[in-house]
C-alpha cells in the first residue's frame, strides 16, 4: 500500500547567522495512502488519517457535505471542489490513538493530549470514479465480443444490459458464473464449458444442450427462472444440460433479476497548505477507505 511520506524542514536563516547550531525543524509524515471519512453534526465531513509511533494525525474538515452525493452518482466520474476547508495536522503524546473522537468536537476527549497543532485553510477537490462489473468471472475486458473496445455495445441476449453487468450473458436464466465459464480460473474464458460442443460456449449459448429448446423454457411445473433445479435423470443432471429431455411444458416468462456491484474510487487533493512546517501547494490525501464505497443494485431486464 503506497503511504504519504514527507521530510519537511523549516529552516530560520535569521537564526543561522545568529546562532551557532542553527534552528531546524525536521518533523516527518508518513501516513498510508488510505484515509477515512467521519459526519460531524448534521452537515460537515471530515476526511482524516492516523497513524500511532509516533502518534499523529492529518485532518480536513468539509462544510456542508456529506458522504451520500459522493456515493451515490451513477454517470461520469464526479469533481466536488470546496474552499476554505480547515486543515489540522497534530501530534500526541498519547501511545496509540484513532479517529473516532478527535476530530468533531472543538475540546478533545479528556484522555487525549495533543502536543501540536498545526492549522491552516485550503481548498479541497474530491473525485469519485465509480466502477460496476457483474462479478461473474469473466474480466469486463473479455466481454468485449465484437473486439471494438467499447463494452457498451455488446449485448448478447439483447436485454438492455451490457455483457460487462450482465449477471445472465446469454439470457437463458442460468446465472453466466453458474455456467463454468472459466474451469482452470486462469482468468481467461478460453476453455468455458460447451456442452453441446457447438460454437458457443454454454455462458453465450440460449439452448445449451443444443435439444432445440431454450435453456430458460427447460422447467417443469412452475416456472421460477431457475432451470437449474429442474431435473429429469438425476445421473445426467438438470433438464438444460440433458439432451435427451426436451422439455417445453412451462416456457419461461421473464428473467431473473441481475445484480450489478458497485465500487466507488474517491481520491482528495488539497491544495494551499501553509503551516509553519509545511507550504504545500498541492497534497494528495489518498484514497477513501470506507465500506461504503462498495455496494451493489438489482435490475430485471424487460423480457424478450
Amino acid at each position: 500500500m503506497r503511504k504519504l511520506f514527507f521530510v519537511l524542514i523549516s529552516f530560520s536563516f535569521a537564526c543561522f547567522m545568529s546562532c551557532s547550531d542553527g534552528d531546524i525543524i525536521d518533523v516527518k509524515l508518513d501516513f498510508e495512502n488510505d484515509f477515512r471519512a467521519k459526519t460531524c453534526g448534521t452537515s460537515d465531513l471530515v476526511f482524516y488519517k492516523t497513524k500511532n509511533d509516533p502518534s499523529e494525525s492529518l485532518s480536513v474538515v468539509i462544510k456542508s457535505l456529506s458522504l451520500d452525493p459522493i456515493l451515490s452518482f451513477t454517470g461520469a466520474d464526479t469533481l466536488i471542489t470546496k474552499t476554505n476547508n480547515a486543515f489540522n495536522y497534530r501530534t500526541y503524546s498519547n501511545e496509540k490513538i484513532t479517529g473516532n473522537d478527535l476530530f468533531c468536537n472543538d475540546i478533545p476527549p479528556s484522555d487525549i493530549i495533543i502536543t501540536n497543532d498545526y492549522a491552516s485553510t485550503c481548498d479541497a477537490e474530491i473525485t469519485a470514479i465509480l466502477t460496476e462489473d457483474d462479478n461473474d468471472g469473466i474480466p469486463a475486458a473479455l466481454e468485449d465480443i465484437n473486439g471494438d473496445g467499447n463494452l457498451e455495445n455488446d449485448d448478447t441476449d439483447d436485454d438492455g444490459i451490457p455483457n460487462y453487468l450482465d449477471a445472465d450473458d446469454d439470457g437463458d436464466n442460468v446465472l453466466t458464473k453458474d455456467e463454468n465459464p472459466d474451469p482452470n480460473k486462469d482468468g481467461n474464458p478460453n476453455d468455458a464449458q460447451n456442452t453441446d460442443g457447438e460454437g458457443l460456449p454454454d455462458y453465450l449459448d440460449k439452448d445449451d444442450d443444443g435439444d432445440g429448446v431454450d435453456t430458460r423454457d427447460e422447467e417443469t411445473n412452475t416456472q421460477n427462472q431457475d432451470p437449474t433445479d429442474d431435473i429429469t435423470n438425476p445421473d445426467v443432471g438438470p433438464d438444460y444440460l440433458n439432451p435427451d429431455v426436451a422439455n417445453t411444458d412451462t416456457p419461461a416468462t421473464a428473467y431473473r433479476k441481475h445484480t450489478i456491484f458497485k465500487t466507488y474510487l474517491v481520491t482528495l487533493m488539497l491544495k494551499g497548505i501553509d503551516i509553519d512546517i509545511l507550504s504545500q501547494d498541492v497534497l494528495d490525501f489518498g484514497e477513501l477507505a470506507d465500506g461504503k464505497t462498495s455496494g451493489s443494485r438489482t435490475v430485471t431486464p424487460d423480457f424478450n
